[in-house]
């Protein structure tokens, strides 16, 4: 496994790659990597035969009074991760390479795909997202990215750049992983202390309310919702950022949940902001 913070020299050691015919798997992260992560990779290394991963915590896609500084970290730890998966290359950038002094290119992808769910409560959070994922984009050149379902939004937020600007590469949704307890993985559940760990179990639990009135065929949106935030609230130190049901395709709400449906849910559970869905097919 070779480790490279310099884009042109990762740029060229992947081009040495790709000249041999190599197919260039893309795991863009922000480290302090869980089994969620591990299973992007491993996904990537059946599928591809060069892993890519960048460990690139990027401060544009923070709002003010967001985690940037104190955001979880663990180098030493992720690249010994990396290396027992059989990842090939692992990019690790400093600020002032992604953001040289005078960088001032963004790319946004407008309209209501972002103003919705996370988009709705984080202004400008997208827009930090798709710019440094087409830069890594351009600096891997990758046949196929990775991403998690979990962040179900940035999925359909970077399939549509990839559409829409005619990218040369495919995005591959992967399975959220979660805890034993069903809690879905996330490098911020460490922030949470014993108390609020039970409590964020309400997310994924409210979800699970919601398949089961769709199971005993309920159809009415507004009526899950209202279950599903009830459920929420039980748990003290939850705060509801959103509890929506929308159309899978383009995130848009519905007040009659038929065809391909996205369940997602966003909760400050104490201080810490965790999110979690679901897709379902009625």
């Amino acid at each position: 496994m070779q480790v490279f913070n310099e884009i042109n020299a990762l740029k060229q050691a992947l081009s040495s790659e790709r000249k041999e015919g190599k197919k260039i798997g893309f795991v863009p992260t922000m480290g302090f990597f869980h089994e969620g992560h591990l299973s992007l990779m491993k996904q990537a290394k059946n599928e591809t035969n060069c892993v890519v991963v960048s460990i690139f915590v990027n401060p544009t896609q923070f709002g003010p009074g967001e985690d940037f500084e104190s955001y979880p970290r663990d180098l030493n730890r992720d690249l010994k991760l990396c290396e027992d998966v059989g990842v090939n290359y692992v990019f690790t950038p400093d600020v002032s390479e992604m953001y040289p002094t005078g960088y001032s290119t963004y790319v946004e992808c407008e309209g209501g795909i972002t103003k919705t769910l996370c988009g709705a409560s984080r202004p400008g959070h997208f827009k930090g997202v798709t710019s440094v994922v087409n830069k890594l984009f351009n600096i891997v050149e990758p046949d196929l990215a990775f991403f998690g379902q979990k962040d179900a939004q940035q999925v359909a937020v970077l399939e549509k750049m990839v559409r829409d600007l005619n990218m040369n590469l495919k995005i591959i949704p992967c399975p959220i992983k979660r805890e034993n307890d069903g809690l879905a993985m996330s490098s911020r559940n460490v922030y949470l202390n014993e108390d609020e760990r039970k409590d964020a179990l309400v997310l994924s639990q409210s979800l699970k309310i919601a398949s089961e009135l769709i199971a005993n065929g309920e159809t009415d949106a507004k009526s899950i919702i209202d279950q599903m935030k009830s459920h929420i609230m039980t748990a003290s130190s939850a705060v509801i950022d959103y509890v929506q049901i929308v159309d899978n395709s383009d995130l848009s709400d519905i007040d009659t949940v038929k065809g391909e449906v996205l369940f997602a849910v966003a909760v400050r559970i104490g201080r810490t902001r965790l999110i979690d869905n679901m897709r379902m097919t009625i």
